[in-house]
């Protein structure tokens, strides 16, 4: 299955995201406030990183509150690492372990076209696997 399969019938602009100019306690804010783990960083409407809960904690870690006051281009996780609509949710998987990260930018052709999470791309994984096996059952009892 492509990654696209998953964000169809989802609208771009629905994506909750930053600007790279706004502070970090904005961000921080935005992150609790909907419950959620990472914002795509947009610049002049293209996506120029990941601001996510890890960027806040280690830079607490580093400096202190004063990070709240600083601006996500400072803080955030860049570039971003993106796929494409077209890439296979296995591939996904695999990048993101790889790279030890949760979140994925979608793109098409360049343009931000989405954004999944590692929960996204299990579940769909695990739906895969279910609809197979329930197959695999029927097949069983007819034959």
């Amino acid at each position: 299955m492509e990654i696209a399969q998953l964000i169809a019938g989802r609208n771009p602009s629905d994506i909750i995201t930053c600007d790279a100019g706004q502070p970090v306690r904005e961000a921080v804010d935005i992150l609790a406030s909907k419950r959620i783990g990472a914002l795509p960083v947009m610049k002049d409407g293209q996506i120029v990183g990941i601001f996510s809960e890890r960027d806040v904690l280690y830079r607490l870690a580093d400096e202190g509150t004063a990070c709240l006051d600083m601006l996500i281009a400072q803080v955030m996780t860049a570039p971003a690492i993106t796929v494409e609509k077209s890439t296979k949710v296995d591939e996904a998987l695999s990048l993101m372990t790889q790279r030890r990260i949760r979140h994925l930018p979608v793109t098409d052709n360049g343009i931000f076209a989405g954004f999944v999470s590692i929960g996204d791309l299990v579940k769909s994984r695990i739906d895969e696997v279910e609809h197979e096996a329930q197959a695999m059952r029927d097949y069983i009892q007819t034959a």
